[in-house]
């Protein structure tokens, strides 16, 4: 049987998702910050990716969850997220080291930061009647918008992990 929201749960729901997505931005942070940039773009050996790659993937996936499949295209979203930019680092692409050094990690962080903020921004104005509009996978919980919203701080998790492996395969200590 599947649950039936009103704008009310949803709002609620949207200022819980919007806690976590604010607790998973701040432990990306403390893990990149202890990671040397110098090995940003390093692919272990036997590896298939690099912490770069996850970054720019991070910025593409928050940008498709949070603002794309909440109200589509807008004006000024090819300055903050250009098409190389999603054909480098979007689902299913595949890393390439020699590609990626052309990425400084302070670039990356910039358009990581610039994205967060707006769809923050954006969020915090979100009607609740659209977070109930239905739309397609990736989405946790509920098949419509604020089922989007809800994976998006999952899916940082799963490539905060994928961070933490990469970072001990380099060599340097756990964060936590």
């Amino acid at each position: 049987m599947e649950e039936r929201l009103d704008e009310q749960a949803a709002r609620g729901a949207l200022d819980a998702a919007l806690g976590q997505i604010a607790f998973t931005r701040q432990y990306l942070l403390e893990m990149l910050a202890a990671t040397p940039t110098e090995l940003w773009h390093g692919i272990p050996s036997g590896g298939v990716t690099h912490i770069a790659w996850q970054v720019g993937h991070l910025a593409v996936s928050q940008y498709g969850l949070l603002m794309y499949r909440q109200r589509g295209r807008a004006s000024g979203d090819l300055d903050l997220i250009p098409g190389w930019f999603r054909k480098r680092y979007g689902r299913g692409t595949v890393p390439q080291a020699e590609v990626a050094e052309r990425d400084a990690a302070a670039d990356l962080l910039a358009r990581l930061a610039r994205i967060h903020q707006q769809a923050i921004e954006e969020l915090r104005q979100s009607d609740p009647a659209r977070l109930l509009e239905p739309t397609e996978m990736p989405y946790a919980v509920y098949p419509n918008k604020l089922g989007a919203v809800l994976f998006a701080p999952l899916h940082e998790q799963l490539h905060i992990g994928q961070i933490g492996l990469l970072r001990r395969q380099l060599g340097l200590a756990a964060v936590r």
